[in-house]
């Protein structure tokens, strides 16, 4: 079960199941429930892709999945499952899935790979001016990316 505890409508709720829990001395997990990755995020992350796609010279697909993705951020994103036959297929999950935390933690991994590897700067969030710059660069550039 899921309690938003800021809610003060579900607090006797959460107090109520936790002490059925305790007195039928089940096994229990808890665990805080960070929110998944925000939409400001997810904006400051595409601009980033697309800003490195147009500097690298490869589409946001690309970037995204090669070097995002796989290269960055394998832990984060890559899956196994088996299939119905007994294969194992790997799969990438989707940035969507990611908490606030996980979010912030692969856009800084991919922002530190690209000033390291592949010799481009990718702005920070706090720098207004370049994030600009690096929109225009996008723009300019949109037939290629």
């Amino acid at each position: 079960m899921i309690f938003d505890l800021r809610n003060e409508y579900q607090i006797p709720k959460f107090k109520e199941y936790v002490n059925k829990l305790f007195t039928e001395k089940a096994v229990v997990e808890v665990k805080k429930k960070l929110p998944n990755r925000t939409l400001a995020q997810n904006s400051y992350l595409h601009l980033l892709l697309g800003y490195f796609g147009s500097e690298y010279g490869c589409s946001l697909d690309e970037v995204k999945i090669d070097f995002y993705k796989r290269t960055c951020n394998r832990d984060l994103f890559e899956r196994k499952v088996i299939n119905k036959k007994d294969k194992e297929i790997t799969y990438l999950r989707s940035s969507a899935e990611l908490t606030t935390g996980e979010m912030t933690l692969s856009i800084d991994r991919f922002r530190n790979w690209s000033a390291a590897q592949a010799g481009i700067y990718l702005p920070a969030a706090n720098e207004h001016q370049m994030l600009i710059y690096a929109q225009q660069a996008i723009e300019y550039n949109r037939e290629f990316i």
